[in-house]
């Protein structure tokens, strides 16, 4: 029997498109929990995946230890290791879907939440709480010291993102030279501002500031985890609302605006999006870099330049990689810990110079 013409075409087109992005998604995912369990498992003290499930499973049904191999294995898994795989999940897929929404929103790969300066803005306002701040905690509600942190730096990184929005962009066009150079010098001044917060910090905030201004998970709380959470969920939720906008602004503003969409307003709701993202993963885990550049280009790699795809998948390739990167910083040097920053930085900065002169060569 022969279909009608023109009856299941359109439908089986559309899901044979599908298939390689349901494929790269959930390639993407299992990366993200195999990371998760390495996280849980890899360490100075190892501890296999089986007995992992063993002492969650133990310590949520509140069943009591016996000795003090099972005592010392449960304090591991869920008061250290698993809040630090948790925040690391949050903190690289907040990272990452930050990068791909200001990818898209300047139209150029090379945008990135740490190189254009807003986690270096986050980061000068998370240190200016954090040095400045202790002394006001005294006179403001409880609510400020727990998340006066993260609305810092969350005010601090939105305030450099629109200062750089209004530099990089003339006549509704964006110039990537501007944008890059502005955000280099902008970060150079917070770099400034931090080293004289941590020149005039106390003994005991310097030794904390210089190792969190490099990176680290070390310090994962709960608390920390509940601090974060709000604002990166809040950018995981706007994400899928700013897809289709962000596909046709690839187009250009002008032709996006044809189609009906209102650029101004989506523009400003991404920036304060992506500043509340940043903003929280830096006051949570310091200033990692190269996350938010390098995730959403291997993303559109794969799966192409549909922001649809590309937001989801940035998400778990993101938290996939810092929980990556986080295992490794553990291991290289145990028993001590390399700040993550570094780690991201050796990956990032030479895949960031292959960006350039391959954008170079294609302009060329």
């Amino acid at each position: 029997m022969s279909a009608e013409p023109g009856s299941s075409s359109l439908p089986l087109t559309e899901a044979t498109a599908a298939r390689p992005v349901m494929a790269g998604l959930v390639l993407f995912g299992v990366l993200a929990l195999l990371a998760f369990i390495g996280g849980l498992a890899i360490g100075p003290f190892s501890i296999s995946p089986s007995r992992i499930l063993a002492v969650m499973w133990e310590a949520w049904s509140g069943v009591e230890t016996h000795t003090s191999a099972m005592l010392r294995e449960r304090i591991v898994v869920m008061d250290v290791r698993f809040p630090r795989a948790v925040l690391g999940i949050l903190v690289g897929a907040g990272t990452a879907v930050a990068g791909a929404i200001m990818q898209g929103v300047f139209r150029n790969p090379l945008a990135d939440p740490g190189l254009i300066g807003v986690a270096p803005g986050a980061g000068l306002a998370a240190v200016a709480w954090m040095v400045l701040g202790s002394s006001l905690l005294v006179h403001l509600p409880d609510f400020f010291q727990i998340m006066g942190l993260p609305l810092a730096a969350f005010f601090g990184g939105l305030v450099t993102t629109l200062l750089i929005s209004r530099l990089a962009t003339k006549d509704g066009r964006t110039s990537v030279a501007t944008l890059l150079f502005s955000g280099l010098a902008l970060g150079a001044l917070a770099a400034a501002g931090t080293g004289v917060l941590v020149f005039i910090a106390t003994e005991q905030q310097t030794r904390e500031l210089l190792f969190w201004t490099m990176g680290s998970l070390g310090g994962a709380t709960w608390v920390k985890v509940m601090m974060a959470a709000p604002f990166i969920v809040a950018l995981f939720v706007l994400s899928p609302f700013l897809a289709r906008g962000l596909d046709a602004m690839a187009l250009g503003e002008a032709e996006a605006f044809h189609v009906g969409i209102p650029v101004e307003r989506l523009k400003r709701i991404a920036i304060i999006g992506v500043a509340a993202g940043v903003g929280a993963a830096v006051a949570a885990a310091g200033v990692v870099g190269f996350v938010g550049l390098m995730v959403p280009h291997l993303a559109r790699l794969v799966l192409g330049p549909s922001h649809r795809a590309l937001l989801p998948a940035s998400a778990l390739l993101g938290a996939a990689v810092l929980l990556g990167a986080d295992i490794v910083a553990r291991m290289i040097a145990a028993p001590a810990e390399m700040p993550l920053g570094i780690v991201t930085a050796l990956v990032g900065a030479p895949f960031f110079l292959w960006l350039l002169l391959r954008r170079r060569a294609f302009v060329g």
